[in-house]
């Protein structure tokens, strides 16, 4: 049996990589704790082990959840996006909204418009004119990255 070693290259490599399980400690499995192969800091590979441990294993959800430092909602979760995209789904995803949802082409045509009358607008005053028009509560720095974007594109 070849025992455990805490490699910090692999554990910020996993960081950068989004892959780096925050919970390691409540891994509970001895797999886990003894061997070198098994790493509790891998998050892919605690999850599919989670799973493996339900399905082949015939463990039940709640104890291979808990042996695995999830929750049994999790669990649920994690089996129904490996069913659908494989390893790639025991992958973490970004938590948040994937883009600027509320600056829609409207809005940014508005705000065009407001910066084409007033090119030193800032973008406090543009935020506040968005919200009287369009009822919508939009960060002063969106706009800012948004307003960006238009004139990298120019």
């Amino acid at each position: 049996m070849e025992y455990r070693k805490t490699n910090t290259s692999k554990k910020h490599a996993l960081a950068q990589s989004g892959a780096l399980n925050r919970n390691a400690d409540n891994v509970v499995d001895p797999k886990f704790k003894n061997l070198a192969f098994f790493d509790p800091n891998d998050i892919v590979q605690v999850r599919y082990e989670m799973l493996r441990s339900a399905q082949k294993d015939g463990v039940g959800v709640l104890k291979a959840s808990k042996t695995f430092g999830f929750s049994r909602i999790t669990f649920y979760k994690t089996e129904k996006a490996f069913k659908e995209n494989g390893i790639l789904g025991l992958l973490p995803r970004k938590k948040g909204p994937r883009r600027a949802h509320k600056l829609t082409v409207k809005v940014m045509e508005f705000v065009e418009d407001l910066l084409e009358q007033k090119p030193e607008m800032k973008s406090d005053v543009i935020r506040q004119k968005v919200k009287e028009h369009f009822g919508i509560s939009v960060h002063k720095r969106s706009i800012e990255r948004a307003t960006q974007k238009g004139k990298k594109k120019q």
